[in-house]
């Protein structure tokens, strides 16, 4: 999986999620700091799942 298409994924996961919390009027700034934070556990998701893996020894 690369890390672009893991990220373009995420990044449509949490559009959604700031568009829900939109029609449920929460307030601006808590859907901006929702979505900082979502986009920080995204980028180490997508780093943590798209490392190679260190050849051992």
């Amino acid at each position: 999986m690369s890390f672009g298409l893991y990220a373009a994924g995420f990044a449509i996961v949490i559009a959604g999620l700031i568009y829900g919390a939109y029609l449920i009027h929460v307030p601006a700034h808590w859907i901006a700091v929702g979505a900082i934070i979502l986009l920080g556990v995204g980028i180490l998701s997508a780093v943590k799942a798209t490392r190679q893996k260190d050849p051992a020894g």
